[in-house]
C-alpha cells in the first residue's frame, strides 16, 4: 500500500515541479530583465509621458504574471485533492473489504453446501473440516474431535435441506453434539444437604494447580450456604502447606485439624473426620499433599487414606492452562483411585477452553466447578452453555 502512495506521490510532485519549470520559463520571456529600481522608475515615467497604449502594455505582462501565480496554487490543490480521491478508492476501499471477510462467520457459508433435498453425510464431512480446525486449535483432543463429528453426522444426514431454517439447525446440531461429549454435573451443594452424617470430600492433584485455594473456596461457598464445615490438613509434606490452610481458616473462620510435618496424613484426615462427626459438622474438606503422577510410591499412600476414611466424594483439581497434558495426569489418578469430580482452576486465563471437553469426556467424569480468580468468590459452578460459548461458536 505504502508503494503505490509513494509512486504516486512521486509523479503527482513530477507534474508540478513542471509545470512550475514551465512558468519560470514565461516569466523569463515575458518579463524584462532586472535592472536598478531607479532605472526601472525612469523608463516607466518615459513610457508614461510617451504614450498612453504602451502603459497598457507594461501593465500586461503584470496581470499574466499574477495569473500565473494563482494557477502555480491553484494547481497544487487539485493536485491534494487528487491524492486523496485516489487514496480513499483504492487504498481504503482494501481495509473494508479485508473486514467484511474476517467478519465472514463459519456459519456463513452454510447453506452453499446443500444441494440435495435431503443433507448428505458428505455434505456435513465439508462443514465439519472448517469445525475441526476450531476444535483442535482450542486444546481439544483428536479423540473428542472425533467423537462430536460422530454426533454432529448422527443428528444432521436426512434431514431436510430445503427449509428456510436450515442454518439454524446445523447450528444447534453442532451445539448439541459438542455438549454431547460433557457429563453434567449434579449440584454439589444439593447433595452436601440431602446426606445425613457428616460428608466427606478429599481433594488431590499435582503440585502447583490450586488445590489448597481451591478448597477455601468450596469452604467459603458451604458457608454462604449456610453449611457448616471443618478443613483437615493432610498435607504433611510441602514447606508451609500447614500454614497456608489454617490462614485460609482464619480468614473464613472455619476449624481446622492439623498434625506435625512429615506425620502420617492418613491419621490426620482420621482426626478430622471424628470432629466433624462429634461436633455435628455437616462437611469435611481434606486438603493432601500434591503427588506427580507417575510417583507410585505417592499414589499407594493416597490409596491406603482412601480405605480408611471413606469419602463421599474424590475431586481431582488440575490446572485447565496445561491442556491434553492434563489427561494423561487424571487417567492415572482415575484408575489408581477412582475420580468422582473435577475441579479446573484458572480457568480465568485459560484463552482457548477446550480443555473441559477432553477432560469430561476423557474420564466420563463431571465438572463441578471453575477457578475463575484468586478470591473466594472466584469459583463458578461448570456450564455446558458457557464452555460452547468460550469456542467462539455462537
Amino acid at each position: 500500500m505504502f508503494k503505490l502512495l509513494k509512486s504516486k506521490l512521486k509523479s503527482w510532485l513530477g507534474k508540478s515541479q513542471e509545470k512550475e519549470i514551465e512558468i519560470k520559463k514565461d516569466k523569463k520571456k515575458k518579463s524584462p530583465k532586472k535592472e536598478k529600481k531607479s532605472k526601472k522608475n525612469s523608463i516607466k515615467k518615459k513610457k508614461i509621458k510617451s504614450d498612453s497604449k504602451k502603459e497598457i502594455t507594461q501593465e500586461t505582462p503584470q496581470k499574466e504574471e499574477i495569473t500565473q501565480e494563482i494557477s502555480k496554487e491553484e494547481l497544487e490543490e487539485p493536485i491534494k485533492e487528487e491524492i486523496t480521491q485516489e487514496i480513499s478508492k483504492e487504498e481504503l476501499e482494501e481495509p473494508i473489504k479485508e473486514e467484511k471477510i474476517e467478519r465472514k462467520s463459519f456459519f456463513s457459508n452454510i447453506l452453499s453446501k446443500f444441494t440435495t433435498s435431503k443433507i448428505e453425510k458428505q455434505q456435513v464431512e465439508q462443514i465439519f473440516e472448517e469445525l475441526e480446525i476450531i476444535l483442535l486449535e482450542h486444546n481439544v483432543a483428536l479423540g473428542v474431535v472425533d467423537k462430536i463429528k460422530e454426533n454432529l453426522i448422527n443428528s444432521l444426514v436426512g434431514q431436510e435441506s430445503k427449509s428456510k431454517d436450515i442454518k439454524n439447525k446445523v447450528i444447534q446440531s453442532i451445539k448439541t453434539a459438542i455438549e454431547g461429549v460433557l457429563i453434567n454435573s449434579p449440584n454439589l451443594i444439593e447433595e452436601i444437604k440431602k446426606y445425613e452424617g457428616t460428608y466427606t470430600i478429599l481433594f488431590f492433584g499435582i503440585n502447583g494447580t490450586g488445590k489448597t485455594t481451591s478448597i477455601a473456596k468450596i469452604a467459603n461457598l458451604l458457608k454462604n450456604n449456610n453449611i457448616s464445615c471443618v478443613l483437615a490438613a493432610a498435607d504433611t509434606f510441602r514447606a508451609a502447606a500447614i500454614e497456608q490452610l489454617e490462614l485460609h481458616a482464619e480468614k473464613l473462620k472455619v476449624p481446622i485439624i492439623k498434625g506435625e510435618y512429615n506425620t502420617d496424613p492418613t491419621s490426620v484426615a482420621f482426626d478430622a473426620k471424628k470432629y466433624a462427626e462429634k461436633n455435628k459438622i455437616k462437611c469435611l474438606l481434606i486438603d493432601t499433599a500434591g503427588r506427580m503422577y507417575t510417583k507410585e510410591n505417592l499414589i499407594k499412600q493416597m490409596e491406603k487414606l482412601i480405605r480408611v476414611i471413606k469419602p463421599n466424594k474424590k475431586i481431582f483439581v488440575g490446572e485447565s492452562t496445561t491442556g491434553n497434558d492434563m489427561l494423561e495426569q487424571i487417567k492415572t489418578f482415575d484408575q489408581a483411585l477412582g475420580i468422582d469430580g473435577i475441579i479446573l482452576s484458572k480457568a480465568d486465563i485459560d484463552e482457548k477452553g477446550g480443555t473441559a471437553l477432553s477432560v469430561s469426556y476423557v474420564t466420563n467424569k463431571p465438572i463441578y466447578f471453575l477457578g475463575t480468580g484468586q478470591a473466594y468468590e472466584d469459583l463458578k459452578v461448570f456450564s455446558k452453555k458457557e464452555i460452547v460459548e468460550s469456542l467462539g461458536l455462537d
